[in-house]
């Protein structure tokens, strides 16, 4: 340790930009001088790339801390936090790297800030290896949101690959605490809805078959709901280059938001795009949890940073969540537990995800 500098190893577990973006929000949110060695060890392009930085630039203006390191392909960063402020705060990846990515390690910070905020995040909104940010509008916010804080997520401009040029701009009030979740119950699918995009130089037919292929392969599983997947061209006023992909949502009577998704790419037929969509949705209606794989490991940070105890049912722990699980309890004094449901059906892959929160109170209200 130097001096009482937590050391971070950046290439354990998952290895990626995950660490950097649990252990940046913590340390900021702790007052916590951190050292990461290792950035993205595993990667084949190793240390940090555009997003990252920009990830560990925003939360380093939104607290005045000091960051060593920080420059493209750097392996090894130093911050020190000071105190989180809110306002208007810009970042700007400049790429496709993606803005969802860079509201996951600013958005713990902000809640706990002294005023409330407006993060303006540039960079791709509908990105592979990310939630797009549809899935952050129609999923992780209104599921988030039972920690007991709301925020405003309005898209400006939506930016593909590999250009990026998308904005979105996040409007968010700090909070004193934030409430435990229990979200054990998954109750029944009432709804199935979503949207298959086409921008820039793609025919909305694209979108239309999308949208039907998806539509088919669900009815083979689930007969008896209506689906309703629009087909949309976005406006060329709001959206930079060409891009396509396809989000299907399943809501549930216990108010549990669940997806699959998919995105586009040349040479990749339409159909498959929403059948691949369609699949990945049912996958994740078939382990009864409430929560899909990619909103599993953006719970954990709230869950560490909440009073009293969170619980979240889920399928097949994914290799992030077991990272953002190690790292929060290395930071954090919260304490998780994952438990197998054996008795439900043996072969049915469920689990219980509970923490006992910090119990994290906001110094500045």
């Amino acid at each position: 340790m130097d001096g009482d500098r937590v050391e971070i190893d950046g290439g354990i577990m998952e290895g990626g930009g995950q660490i950097l973006r649990v252990s940046t929000a913590l340390s900021c949110l702790l007052g916590l001088p951190l050292r990461v060695r290792r950035i993205r060890a595993g990667r084949n392009q190793p240390g940090l790339r555009p997003q990252h930085l920009s990830g560990l630039e925003i939360v380093r203006d939104l607290c005045d801390g000091k960051l060593n390191g920080g420059e493209i392909g750097s392996t090894e960063i130093t911050f020190t936090p000071g105190k989180i402020k809110g306002g208007t705060h810009i970042a700007d990846t400049k790429t496709a790297g993606s803005v969802c990515l860079l509201m996951q390690v600013a958005m713990p910070c902000v809640l706990f800030a002294a005023s409330p905020s407006e993060l303006h995040l540039k960079g791709g909104t509908n990105a592979e290896m990310a939630p797009q940010i549809d899935y952050t509008v129609m999923v992780f916010k209104p599921m988030v949101e039972k920690f007991n804080f709301t925020f405003n997520c309005d898209i400006k401009r939506r930016g593909y690959y590999p250009q990026g040029g998308g904005e979105v701009v996040v409007q968010m009030s700090p909070v004193k605490e934030l409430s435990p979740i229990n979200l054990t119950e998954r109750g029944t699918v009432t709804k199935i809805y979503g949207r298959a995009f086409v921008a820039g130089a793609l025919p909305i037919k694209l979108a239309k078959d999308m949208s039907a292929a998806a539509v088919r392969c669900i009815r083979k599983e689930i007969r008896d709901l209506y689906i309703n997947i629009q087909p949309v061209r976005e406006p060329d006023d709001q959206a930079v280059g060409t891009g396509s992909g396809i989000i299907i949502v399943a809501e549930t009577s216990t108010g549990c938001f669940l997806a699959g998704s998919s995105l586009g790419k040349r040479g990749k037929n339409a159909d498959k795009v929403g059948i691949e969509a369609a699949e990945m949705l049912l996958q994740n209606l078939k382990h009864g949890g409430t929560v899909d794989d990619s909103l599993q490991d953006q719970l954990i940070i709230f869950m560490a940073l909440a009073k009293g105890v969170s619980r979240v049912k889920s399928g097949p722990i994914t290799l992030h969540t077991q990272t953002a699980i190690h790292f929060a309890e290395q930071l954090t004094k919260a304490k998780f537990t994952v438990t197998k449901l054996e008795e439900e059906d043996p072969g049915n892959n469920t689990y219980i995800i509970e923490c006992q929160g910090m119990g994290m109170i906001n110094p500045n209200l």
